[in-house]
């Protein structure tokens, strides 16, 4: 029998803040899920969510917190989304190595997540286009 999970996640190119949510699917409702997670975390903050143009992230009957605002890149341009950066560095340190069961893979995002640090965040999702302060350094 075929296990899987998934890892829903946002990360900040300013703050180095994230948050990831493992879950069973990869399909509306999870991603509804993950997003009302997201939207409880706080609630007054307005979070802009990068995205690729998955059916599921513009699926009709997704309802979208009134706090989120979501972002779709061009079609087949994955590399403009800073989240990108980010989850190549999760499969870099998951290649490699097996896992007996779906709960080891668990133990391992579980770990991975909690010695994300917000510098390393804040660096790996820098694009220039993100960090304005980067263009007013050179006026």
């Amino acid at each position: 029998m075929f296990q899987s999970t998934y890892l829903f996640g946002a990360f900040s190119p300013i703050n180095g803040d994230s948050f990831l949510l493992e879950l069973p699917y990869c399909n509306t409702e999870c991603f509804e899920l993950f997003l009302n997670e997201f939207s409880a975390t706080n609630p007054q903050e307005l979070k802009v969510i990068v995205l690729d143009n998955g059916a599921f992230h513009k699926a009709k009957r997704l309802k979208v917190p009134k706090n989120i605002l979501l972002v779709f890149l061009p079609p087949f341009s994955p590399e403009l989304n800073p989240a990108e950066k980010m989850w190549a560095k999760f499969k870099r340190a998951f290649t490699n190595r097996l896992y007996k069961s779906l709960n080891e893979i668990s133990i391992f995002i579980q770990e991975q997540t909690k010695n994300l640090l917000k510098e390393d965040t804040k660096k790996t999702c820098a694009f220039d286009y993100v960090f304005f302060n980067h263009f007013w350094t050179k006026i």
